[in-house]
């Protein structure tokens, strides 16, 4: 039965959370579509300048550079995380002794900050006197360091150090979902002579389907996102070759000048951040419409 109490007791406990996001999520929104249309550094008088900065953003072959990092950075992140977080979830899914140790120390990263990580890494990786090539050097598996962090690496090293601190999150998802599996599909298909590998294809893969369809949904979106890593280890160097997205928008928005002062855009940064919106929801929006048509075909 409907109650005018009820709701007002309700409406009390939403009006926190509707605040936070009026001011945290709705207001900077409305600000950045206004500024999308206006020449402003931070300070002083607005400029309308229309479609100008659209113009330009069509034009400026960083920013399309830096989509073109992104797609590289985030397949890169994809094609290690999803399958080494699967893996490490079915096998430590099995009862042994320190299961629990092993599942909190591959956890870990995900409750590790981000910058500690990464700084950490930039010292193992470090070209001259860094751990890995000390290492491979020891072994004389290299004669010389290898600039893990120079133009020729420096991708492949920062989607490392991102899957690595990435495989822990989505491992306990995958857990979650192996543990809602019924045991007596994996009994019924051992007394029916299948082995593992096809207990795995024909049982495991199927029965995730649904929540693996939102574990990559949410990696896509957060490896298209990511920029802390890259931003700690080479902001986005050497000569942009690990410039992302993100990363260039945070740059538009909080300029920290090296050499000569930088000027804050947040008129050109608020086009951006519009543009990264929409290419972030594009691909969003593709793969799911895929698994969609996809489910209903299988």
């Amino acid at each position: 039965m409907f109650s005018w109490r009820r709701l007002q007791e309700n409406s009390l406990f939403l009006f926190p959370s509707v605040i936070l996001t009026l001011v945290l999520g709705i207001y900077p929104l409305l600000w950045m579509l206004r500024f999308m249309f206006y020449d402003y550094p931070g300070y002083g008088d607005e400029l309308f300048v229309g479609l100008d900065n659209f113009e330009r953003l069509a034009r400026d072959s960083e920013f399309w550079k830096s989509v073109q990092n992104t797609f590289v950075f985030a397949a890169g992140k994809l094609l290690i995380t999803i399958p080494l977080s699967l893996l490490l979830a079915v096998l430590l899914n099995k009862s042994f002794r320190g299961r629990n140790l092993l599942r909190a120390v591959y956890f870990m990263p995900t409750i590790i900050s981000t910058a500690v990580i990464s700084v950490v890494f930039y010292i193992i990786f470090n070209s001259y006197n860094g751990m890995v090539n000390q290492l491979l050097m020891k072994y004389h598996l290299i004669d010389q360091p290898v600039p893990w962090l120079g133009p020729k690496y420096a991708m492949l090293t920062v989607i490392l150090v991102a899957a690595w601190g990435a495989v822990g999150n989505y491992m306990l998802l995958f857990l979650a979902g192996l543990q809602s599996i019924p045991q007596d599909l994996y009994e019924s298909a051992s007394i029916d002579g299948a082995n593992a590998v096809q207990r795995f294809r024909y049982i495991t893969i199927p029965m995730l389907g649904p929540i693996m369809q939102i574990i990559i949904m949410l990696a896509i979106i957060a490896s298209l996102k990511g920029y802390e890593s890259i931003m700690v280890m080479t902001d986005g160097g050497p000569i942009g070759k690990t410039e992302v997205m993100y990363l260039y928008l945070y740059k538009l928005l909080f300029p920290v000048p090296t050499g000569p002062p930088v000027e804050q855009q947040l008129g050109y940064g608020s086009a951006v951040g519009f543009a990264t919106a929409i290419i972030v929801g594009l691909i969003t929006a593709i793969y799911y419409f895929m698994t969609k048509k996809m489910n209903k075909v299988f």
